[in-house]
């Protein structure tokens, strides 16, 4: 009896590599067609951002090893939105591309299983990722530590284990999306006993991830620091179960209630709200990606007053990395959106943007002040206070910077070389005072504070001003 994947093992094993071989090409050929060719210098850009944002923090007093530890936080992160990308980007792929079918999608039009196509998808996944963001990465590190004395099998081992990182990050969305198909109670479940054992400190996440084997080398931690990972990359595609996609649904009066109560004149934001509501993951995919970015920040905040002398501020770090990574929200709010579809309604592109800020700030901030009023239960309620202060100052800046160079199409910041400079940059402006800020406060407090609420009041009316530049800027381009 034949049937999918009914195979010999050696032609198996041959079927996986020539699917991972087709996976790795169409990748590329995909990006090829989002940006062109001139996405190939993008690892070029990384390794020059990743020396110059080394070198910057290593001036301002900052540790190799602090450095190392952030590293191995923002490749975790990293690795959880990549692995999400392929399996709830489908929608905005085919808005982008029109009518196509990847490979990761194609069981049923293949003799070839889901758990097959998803597992080596994640060998895709990380692969593909490692030679175009983790080594470049590597080299720009190794670039200003082995200057400053580092050894070098050091940096060796700083490439494997954020790769290693990495892979622990795609796992666990890779996982968390698997058992999501099954029971979303069963995900909030996972969620909140991994959460619960480590603020009770009875779950060491820093040795059961690579970064733990970066700080002790040995048998026994990599067997703990990379098992994790391992078993969450074969666990997410035996967990996943496809699920159809439901007839369309109508809900005239939620929408009313909803533009009602934002007082949304042009309906842009209530459109939007509900959009992101009925997509994969609904509105909690935001509070979750909010809730990862703020568990990696203070882990990297501890970790850097563990391996240094310094004391940073947990509100004015973790108010920063919010409003940054407020980012994913941006996309979330218009991956389902053109500027030529607002060119044919008698709506301006002002108008649009505006509605996209009030769907982005309804959704984003509230979601991280969740976690920041959560944070009373251990910080101070002055460091709360600046960082509620903060990460709504720093998110308005992002979006206004992500609405004028990108328009309606964030995504092509990824490997789009001058949008992605020019938005790196933009980013840096702020984020960097705000992380020395944040590093400084066990010597001033008082002044960094002031720095960093004085530098996100800037920021949010530099943004403000975009978001309102973002609607002539595109109409002008389009024309």
């Amino acid at each position: 009896m034949s049937g999918p994947d009914s195979t010999t093992p050696n032609r198996r094993g041959g079927l996986s590599t020539r699917l991972l071989v087709r996976m790795i090409r169409e990748e590329w050929r995909l990006q090829a067609e989002l940006f062109g060719d001139r996405f190939a210098l993008f690892p070029v850009v990384i390794a020059v951002f990743a020396g110059l944002g080394v070198w910057l923090l290593t001036v301002a007093g900052t540790s190799l090893d602090a450095v190392a530890a952030g590293l191995h936080g923002l490749v975790f992160f990293f690795g959880l939105q990549t692995g999400t990308i392929g399996l709830v980007g489908r929608d905005a792929l085919r808005d982008v591309l029109g009518d196509v079918t990847l490979l990761v999608f194609s069981a049923r039009t293949l003799p070839v299983t889901w758990r097959r196509l998803l597992g080596v998808f994640v060998v895709k996944d990380l692969l593909y990722y490692s030679g175009l963001f983790l080594v470049p990465m590597a080299v720009g590190y190794a670039a200003v530590a082995l200057s400053a004395g580092e050894p070098a099998a050091r940096v060796a081992l700083l490439w494997l284990t954020t790769t290693g990182a990495f892979a622990l990050g795609v796992g666990t969305s890779l996982t968390l999306t698997g058992v999501g198909t099954r029971s979303r109670a069963a995900v909030l479940a996972l969620v909140l006993a991994v959460a619960a054992g480590v603020l009770t400190g009875r779950l060491d996440a820093v040795a059961l991830s690579p970064y733990g084997f970066y700080l002790d080398p040995s048998l026994r931690s990599a067997a703990t620091g990379f098992g994790p990972a391992l078993a969450l990359a074969v666990t997410g595609p035996l967990a996943f179960q496809p699920v159809e996609s439901g007839g369309a649904r109508s809900a005239p009066q939620r929408y009313e209630r909803i533009r009602s109560a934002i007082r949304d004149d042009d309906g842009v934001a209530t459109r939007t709200l509900l959009e992101v509501a009925r997509s994969s993951g609904s509105v909690w995919k935001v509070l979750f990606s909010m809730g990862v970015l703020f568990g990696v920040t203070v882990l990297l905040v501890r970790e850097v007053a563990r391996a240094t002398t310094l004391a940073p501020s947990y509100g004015i770090a973790v108010g920063t990395l919010l409003g940054l990574g407020a980012f994913t929200t941006y996309s979330w709010v218009t991956q389902f959106d053109s500027a030529e579809e607002y060119l044919r309604l008698p709506l301006s592109l002002s108008a649009a943007f505006a509605g996209k800020r009030t769907a982005f700030l309804v959704l984003s901030v509230p979601a991280g002040l969740v976690y920041l009023v959560g944070s009373l239960v251990w910080l101070p309620p002055v460091q709360v206070a600046v960082g509620a202060v903060v990460f709504p100052l720093v998110a308005v800046y992002v979006f206004g910077v992500t609405a004028y160079v990108t328009g309606f199409a964030p995504n092509e910041l990824l490997f789009d070389t001058p949008l992605f400079v020019a938005f790196g940059a933009a980013l840096a402006a702020v984020a960097v005072p705000l992380v020395v800020a944040a590093l400084a406060y066990t010597e001033a407090p008082a002044l960094a504070v002031g720095v960093s609420v004085g530098v996100s009041t800037v920021a949010a009316a530099v943004g403000v001003v975009l978001s309102r530049r973002a609607g002539p800027r595109w109409g002008r381009k389009l024309r």
